[in-house]
């Protein structure tokens, strides 16, 4: 009998896997049809700097104490077991070689953000600090030597070992263009001896944590929102991106241009630590429109196809905000209602809505087409 293709088990080690690209995963995982993932990275080159340093493990802990190390609070969770950290610190102890860790300098403060190694350098400090996930940390399915031991139960020779073993570690930055972060993003996009494949919004909470993504994150518990887009939350952060995408289109879409990743790296990068009443009234703007469409349209909202269509909710989102703030009096919810089904069946929205949707032009006439049907309701 032929072996099952589908079978992973019979499947040969020397055969390629395909990797699903990000609008495939975020029809799959999401229910989400967002046309602006197929795009590609468009013409850009890089000048960057980068250099080789190895640190002994003392060094690596003390800076991950102090913060000159620093993982970034939303880079992807801690997925190594106990057992497999074990396995990697028996590495260093056995004098072994490690693969080494990317690190990214930062201009304004000089920290050095992870941006591939977290996995080893967490294993390292959990170790150091005797807990692993809210329990003691004992080395196990390691030589009998050292399985079952605390760090603090090491010998003295042990953990000098231990201390002085060395991981090398690449270190880059930016020289050019300007926007510094930009190869950032690329390189956590690229990089990935963890195994997971991070999503565009999980390297956003990464690099562009502060006061934005945090309001975006807060936002995304929203009710409404919730019932729309479904009570669970998107393990890929689909539902952050659409919230963050309304909020950069509703600010700047006038200044718009492709690829929407970059624009909303950018959006996320310059408006990371914006002041209190900003973010008010970015929530405001999200909470009102968002409420309204839901009373109006209920979980169908943005939905013309089954699916949730981030082009459709990106304009109804921005045409509703528009009606709010431009006029003080109640939306005429029946008034609404007949504008939605009716914009949603305009030739000129639906072409917008469905084809190219992250070029400039389509983003434009989406925005003006559904904010005049809107107007009047």
């Amino acid at each position: 009998m032929m072996p099952d293709p589908t079978d992973a088990d019979e499947i040969p080690s020397d055969q390629p896997v395909e990797i699903e690209d990000e609008y495939k995963l975020a029809l799959e995982t999401a229910g989400v049809e967002d046309e602006t993932l197929l795009e590609q990275p468009g013409d850009v080159r890089f000048v960057i700097t980068s250099y080789g340093a190895d640190y002994p493990i003392d060094t690596v802990i003390s800076r991950l104490k102090s913060g000159a190390f620093f993982i970034p609070p939303f880079q992807r969770r801690f997925v190594w077991s106990q057992r497999h950290a074990s396995r990697f610190i028996e590495s260093l102890l056995m004098g072994l070689p490690v693969p080494g860790i990317f690190l990214y300098r930062e201009a304004e403060t000089n920290r050095h953000l992870v941006v591939d190694g977290q996995q080893r350098l967490r294993s390292l400090q959990y170790f150091y600090e005797g807990v692993f996930l809210e329990k003691k940390f004992r080395l196990t399915g390691v030589a009998d030597q050292w399985n079952n031991l605390s760090y603090d139960q090491l010998s003295p020779a042990d953990k000098l070992r231990l201390g002085d073993s060395i991981i090398h570690s690449t270190i880059f930055h930016q020289d050019a263009p300007k926007q510094a972060h930009r190869s950032l993003y690329f390189v956590f996009e690229r990089i990935n001896s963890g195994g997971i494949r991070l999503s565009p919004q999980e390297i956003r909470n990464a690099i562009y944590e502060g006061t934005l993504l945090s309001t975006v994150r807060t936002l995304n518990n929203n009710t409404a929102w919730r019932s729309i887009f479904g009570e669970k939350k998107n393990s890929r952060l689909k539902d952050e991106e659409l919230v963050l995408r309304f909020l950069a289109m509703r600010a700047r879409s006038d200044k718009y241009s492709r690829p929407m990743r970059d624009f909303l790296n950018d959006f996320a990068n310059d408006l990371k630590n914006v002041d209190q009443a900003v973010l008010e009234e970015f929530s405001k703007a999200f909470t009102d429109a968002i409420q309204v469409i839901y009373d109006v349209k209920g979980k169908g909202a943005f939905r013309p196809r089954g699916t949730l269509n981030a082009a459709v909710f990106e304009a109804v989102m921005l045409g509703v905000s528009s009606r709010i703030e431009k006029d003080s009096t109640p939306v005429d919810k029946e008034k609404l209602r007949k504008a939605y089904d009716a914009l949603l069946a305009d030739n000129e929205f639906t072409a917008a809505s469905e084809r190219a949707t992250a070029d400039e032009e389509a983003v434009k006439t989406r925005r003006r087409v559904a904010t005049t049907t809107f107007a009047g309701c």
